[in-house]
């Protein structure tokens, strides 16, 4: 009697619909561009796909497991898509339950500058410390001149200046507002950064983020109305945790779209405090 081969080992994942259909619509084999304990990432045509554990942050563009780490498939040695299925060595990673990562939708009418406490505001302004102060004036102007002194600036897989773009970018998405012109400046500046950051900066003008963002624009309207304060503070620290440097660029993008949308809304007489909080202090 002859037996079976045995099947490949069954891992199962959960995925935004985008990169479910991406798959879907995929064959072959797949360049890895980065290997990680807790995240993997492949090339897949214009597309960063990452594999992330529980452990890594949940950026919009993966496929989600659940274990802590990725064990053995943070030492794949190939990859291919067959089927609308990743095939990492002799697992496959199935697609089981889709996620939504699309930014909460926001009234940008009544907004107002997110508060920071003093460790939060701490770190936010050390990063905007790091960028050039006419890039983030022009961005708070929403001049797409800001776009080429930002994007690709800064070290790692996430430069600081594209994380600062991607927060902008996704709260015009959540607030509905038109920003064409910034839009079109980072859609011809993608060749000037990463892989996974153009995909991330690409997620963003979709309106597709990480739940920590996700999370700071959710708490946004009881803030609004004086009754969320403690949720959004909880939202805000939790988002600038992310990564070494990536939650606080995109929350300073967040402020500094904040900037760019109540302007739009109010007389220079009453226009927000500077989107950038001073050291050692609270900023409102």
């Amino acid at each position: 009697m002859t037996r079976r081969a045995p099947g490949p080992r069954v891992v199962p994942a959960a995925a935004p619909a985008r990169v479910r259909d991406r798959l879907a619509a995929a064959s072959g084999p797949v360049p890895v561009v980065h290997r990680g304990l807790h995240a993997l990432y492949l090339r897949l045509d214009d597309l960063c796909v990452g594999v992330t554990a529980a452990g890594a942050t949940s950026v919009p563009c993966a496929l989600r497991v659940a274990s802590p780490d990725l064990g053995p498939l943070a030492a794949v040695r190939s990859a291919r898509v067959a089927d609308g299925v990743l095939h990492l060595d002799d697992s496959a990673v199935v697609v089981r339950r889709l996620v939504d990562v699309s930014v909460p939708r926001l009234d940008p009418a009544p907004l107002r500058q997110v508060p920071l406490a003093r460790g939060a505001a701490d770190v936010v302004g050390a990063v905007a410390a790091e960028l050039p102060a006419p890039a983030l004036r022009l961005l708070a102007a929403g001049d797409p001149a800001a776009v080429l002194l930002l994007v690709g600036r800064g070290s790692g897989l996430t430069p600081l200046g594209d994380d600062v773009l991607a927060g902008w970018l996704a709260l015009h998405r959540a607030s509905g507002a038109a920003a064409p012109a910034v839009e079109d400046a980072v859609v011809r500046h993608l060749g000037r950064t990463t892989l996974l950051s153009a995909t991330l900066l690409d997620c963003a003008l979709r309106g597709e983020v990480l739940p920590q963002y996700a999370a700071v624009v959710r708490a946004l309207p009881g803030h609004l109305a004086g009754t969320g304060r403690p949720a959004l503070q909880a939202a805000v620290t939790d988002l600038v945790r992310v990564g070494h440097t990536s939650g606080a660029g995109l929350l300073l993008g967040l402020r500094t779209a904040i900037d760019h949308l109540t302007n739009q809304h109010t007389s220079p007489l009453t226009s927000p405090r500077s989107l950038v909080p001073s050291h050692g202090g609270h900023a409102a």
